[in-house]
């Protein structure tokens, strides 16, 4: 177990980082600092020159890998690290200067269990692509099919879990400290980014993921995902289909090509919409580095690393809740947030329903140059407090998706309107789902299982009617020993680490909650 005095020196050492970089003045003015975290904020910006100009993204590339995952996934939460650092957060690119190919040679050999030539009739030593999890390289198989092969960075599992062990520890002491922390839950965000960052590391989930997630948009019109290569790939090497296309950010390009971009734009929002409502299982890093144009004007996407998944009644309520922002029905909206248990039920319905008006009545019948479906987040968030809504985890994912696909739609076409595009899909899929021609289908086909087989029908009918409670239980969190308590019980009292842990606990699982305090 690593000792107390290890994680605090290295979180010091990450604010230190932060305070050059600017990051830490709004936070130290912030009303809902704790005391002991603005004591950590002087501490760790004392002598330094800080810029007038905070850099969010700047200050987690430069603490290394693991932070810039961990920025990635905190550029999800504007309730936690405020909008313009949420904002700021979004333009963290997670490229790094590459591993000399002969390290990357022996980890393909080690991997596949042979040598390079057994399998590769060549491999290119310079990479296209260098990110703090892996990077990829063209080569051609043995029998002459040309390929990118991912691999992931020496070291780098050992690297994340250090890393990783730190923010649990941090997160831990600063839950402690009751009110908002709790509220928020720092330790479940960052159990969450635990378990999105192990699948990560393993290539072979990822090849599995593209393989399902191809399965599930066969026959999606305009939108494909490349094939993997089994035989050639394994845990820290994966190897899939070379794609030739334009990037989807290279605007220029694609007109030159011919492509319809108000088409794409409405394309790509139609397959985001397809794969997490109607399947539950989406491409959850879809930045416009993992989109390309294919010639025939195919999307086609690459980087499964982080998927995101919504069980059936999650989608039941994401579907009404989109539907009823599309409409105005925010009565609707309102009761499916004390249906789904987001909000307690002591709260008043029709008061939130208020409150969600007066968030999405400006937005609606608007384009996205003019109002976003990032702003109608911020604005939900931030009336979460007043109503007492916790963080709800398993949904980080696909808010985080959202913006994305909202950046990337907006930069092909800055006249679409989100929810112009998103409704009839929607409301197709309610139908479909809910609707009286299905409900009627459905009961014909119980009863008459029900004169064959009654356990049967009795889990149908658990299957198609969704629990209450939108969100699905928890992933545990460690049992971290808070080290004022360990200090109390040695010696009665507290000692020079406890007094300087509490300086720390505002770090918030490193780097992260040492942003967690704007709003």
């Amino acid at each position: 177990m690593t000792r107390p005095r290890t994680h605090i020196l290295r979180l010091l050492k990450w604010g230190r980082i932060l305070a050059r970089h600017g990051a830490l003045k709004g936070l130290e003015a912030a009303p809902q600092t704790p005391p002991e975290v603005r004591r950590l904020f002087r501490l760790a910006r004392f002598g330094a020159s800080v810029p007038a100009v905070p850099d969010y993204a700047g200050a987690f590339r430069a603490i290394g890998p693991a932070a810039i995952k961990l920025g990635q996934t905190l550029a999800t939460r504007p309730d936690l690290v405020g909008e313009e650092a949420a904002n700021n957060l979004l333009t963290l690119q997670d490229s790094l200067p590459p591993v000399p190919f002969e390290d990357i040679r022996a980890e393909i050999e080690q991997g596949l269990g042979g040598p390079l030539e057994k399998f590769f009739e060549f491999v290119e030593p310079m990479p296209v692509g260098a990110a703090s999890v892996a990077q990829v390289h063209r080569g051609r198989t043995t029998d002459g099919r040309d390929v990118a092969i991912k691999v992931l960075r020496p070291g780098v599992r050992k690297n994340f879990a250090r890393d990783i062990d730190t923010y649990e520890w941090a997160a831990a002491h600063l839950e402690s400290l009751g009110g908002e922390a709790t509220r928020l839950r720092p330790q479940l965000t960052i159990a969450n980014f635990k378990r999105w960052t192990l699948r990560e590391l393993d290539l072979r989930r990822e090849a599995a993921s593209a393989s399902e997630l191809a399965s599930a948009m066969d026959g999606h019109p305009g939108y494909r995902v490349p094939a993997i290569d089994w035989d050639r790939t394994c845990g820290t090497v994966m190897t899939l289909e070379w794609i030739d296309g334009i990037k989807i950010s290279n605007r220029e390009a694609l007109i030159a090509a011919g492509h319809d971009l108000p088409d794409l734009a409405r394309r790509l929002v139609l397959a985001f919409l397809r794969q997490a409502i109607a399947g539950g299982f989406f491409h959850a890093d879809m930045h416009q580095g993992n989109l390309f144009v294919a010639p025939d004007g195919t999307i086609v996407a690459i980087d499964f690393g982080i998927m995101g998944r919504i069980n059936r009644q999650a989608r039941f309520w994401l579907a009404e809740i989109l539907y009823g922002l599309t409409t105005g029905n925010y009565r609707r909206v309102a009761e499916i947030h004390f249906e789904a248990q987001y909000v307690p039920s002591y709260h008043n319905v029709d008061e939130f329903a208020t409150a969600l008006r007066a968030v999405g009545e400006p937005m609606r019948g608007k384009p996205v140059s003019e109002l976003s479906v990032g702003q109608m987040l911020d604005g939900l968030f931030a009336i979460t407090r007043d109503f007492d809504m916790k963080t709800q985890p398993h949904l980080l994912l696909l808010q985080k998706t959202m913006v994305m696909v909202e950046g990337v739609a907006t930069q092909l076409d800055p006249n679409i309107n989100m929810w112009d595009v998103a409704a009839p899909y929607v409301r197709d899929w309610i139908r479909g789902e809910l609707g009286p021609e299905t409900l009627l289908a459905d009961r014909i086909n119980t009863d008459v299982a029900t004169l064959l087989r009654l356990p049967d029908l009795i889990r149908r009918l658990e299957e198609r009617v969704p629990k209450k409670g939108g969100a699905p239980e928890p992933p545990p969190v460690p049992k971290i020993p808070l080290i004022w308590d360990r200090k109390r019980r040695a010696r009665g009292g507290g000692g020079f680490w406890s007094h300087l842990a509490a300086l720390v606990i505002g770090a918030g699982a490193g780097a992260a909650a040492l942003l967690a305090w704007v709003h």
